[in-house]
């Protein structure tokens, strides 16, 4: 057989470049690629960069943004608050204290020893009737201890804070930016709820119960100190530039990341690089949460709020953030395994394998049972790229469109993704119809009905061409 004839040889201006010439352009044409390769790098490495920076960032201003515009999930954040044990034994002790300190007990055993001298009671009488003032007191703390115990803990009270909280949705706006006035306050370095609400029914309570006085409470002092942080302005401006941000910043991550990996020379590669970045990043998020949390329950004097309470006020105030964080990092991990999926490694080649050779024994034993797709089988099996594509699309799409997703909806996005790709691929592999079963040694096979299609050999039967993997086609 003669050798294929060479490609010709670029001509110049004067003709076909000579030997010299030509390995004159090879190099310079292997230098430029060169180039050109490094400049793909460089890009590539800078816009992950971004991304990995941006990443955390854009999960916080996601967050400081839903808590600031939606009402309801403001709400779902400060409801459990309201219904913590360790929150309501501190608010109900400190709702006491304040209710009992205007109870003037000295006043009213004063009062009782004047009364038993004007009557002639005997002196010893009059001597001890002073030592009632500790016993009133006692006895009056437990009282309303009682009373502000089951306003606080009964369900109506739960009812409240939840009406009270979304009325005044304005407070997270005022903790945030510092303006306005609500029942959450902050005031220099730090926040504080007002629980004025919550003293006027104990009154009313109290009055009920027989204190005809408790009516007569000032209006004084009537807040609780949520969180106590220095430099909190700081903190402040830092929100507020977050929350002009919050939308736009998630997307321009995603949209770095995207160009990344379309200008990056192995696009698999950056694709993997990516995601292997931003899970870093969200698991840093995390650990600085927990740092965060530790450094301010360390922070938290026992005279000024209760440990337990401000651990639940803490954790509460960033559940959807640590949500949102794992969410991201699911995803994450999720790109690095679909990555190391399309790839040649020797596990990806085998899984891969194992899924056709699963997807193709289903569409066999489908077909002999009598359904056969036809065309659109032949369709799908020869668009499988496009309809994969497809697929992965709708799912990213849904992902952008799910209120606040969660790593569970990640979860049912993807179960339901590989669950329409099987489908397909099935549906793909019932395009033909198996020839009937020889019946014996000297039969010849039967031939196939009009609706039979082509025959199909099994894999593996003499004569059948040697099963093939599906084409590679990462970078």
């Amino acid at each position: 057989m003669d050798p294929s004839p060479a490609a010709p040889a670029p001509e110049g201006p004067q003709g076909p470049l000579s030997a010299t010439e030509r390995a004159d352009y090879e190099h310079l044409r292997r230098v430029a690629d060169v180039r050109h390769c490094r400049l793909r790098y460089a890009v590539t490495s800078l816009l992950l960069v971004l991304a990995f920076v941006l990443a955390p960032l854009s999960v916080v201003a996601a967050w400081v943004d839903s808590q600031i515009s939606d009402t309801d999930r403001y709400v779902q954040t400060v409801s459990p608050i309201g219904k913590a044990p360790a929150v309501q034994n501190a608010l109900t002790n400190r709702v006491t204290d304040r209710v009992v300190s205007y109870i003037k007990t000295d006043e009213i055993t004063a009062a009782l020893t004047r009364a038993l001298q004007k009557v002639g009671a005997p002196p010893v009488v009059v001597d001890r009737s002073g030592a009632l003032a500790g016993v009133l007191k006692g006895g009056a703390t437990s009282v309303v201890h009682g009373v502000v115990n089951k306003v606080v803990t009964s369900d109506q009270f739960e009812k409240a804070w939840d009406i009270a909280n979304r009325r005044a949705h304005a407070a997270v706006v005022n903790v945030l930016t510092g303006e306005g006035g609500s029942a959450v306050e902050a005031k220099g370095n730090t926040i504080s709820l007002n629980i004025g609400t919550v003293i006027k029914e104990v009154q009313g309570k109290l009055v009920d119960a027989g204190f005809k006085k408790a009516d007569k409470i000032p209006d004084i002092d009537k807040s609780i100190v949520l969180v106590k942080v220095d430099k909190l302005n700081k903190a402040q401006d830092a929100m507020r530039l977050l929350n002009i941000v919050g939308v736009w910043l998630p997307v321009l991550v995603v949209v770095l990341a995207a160009l990344a990996v379309w200008v990056g020379p192995a696009h698999r590669v950056a694709m993997m690089s990516a995601g292997v970045g931003i899970g870093v990043m969200m698991v840093l998020l995390l650990l600085a949460l927990a740092f965060f949390r530790q450094k301010y329950l360390d922070s938290v004097q026992p005279k000024v709020q209760s440990p337990d309470a401000a651990a639940v006020v803490y954790d509460n105030l960033v559940q959807f953030l640590q949500q949102s964080t794992r969410t991201v990092l699911v995803i994450a991990v999720i790109v690095v395994i679909a990555g190391y999926l399309y790839g040649p490694g020797r596990g990806a080649r085998a899984i891969r394998r194992a899924t056709v050779r699963a997807t193709e024994s289903a569409g066999r034993l489908l077909a002999r049972v009598g359904l056969r797709t036809g065309g659109v089988g032949r369709w799908l099996d020869g668009h499988r790229s496009w309809t994969t594509g497809t697929v992965i699309a709708a799912g990213i799409l849904a992902l952008f469109l799910w209120n606040y997703p969660t790593p569970g909806s990640v979860a049912l996005v993807l179960g339901l993704g590989v669950l329409v790709l099987a489908i397909l691929g099935i549906l793909a592999a019932t395009r033909a119809v198996p020839a009937p079963a020889v019946t014996g040694p000297g039969d010849t096979e039967a031939a196939p009905g009009p609706l039979a299609g082509p025959r199909r050999v099994e894999p593996g039967a003499p004569g059948a061409e040697p099963e093939k993997e599906p084409p590679y086609e990462g970078g």
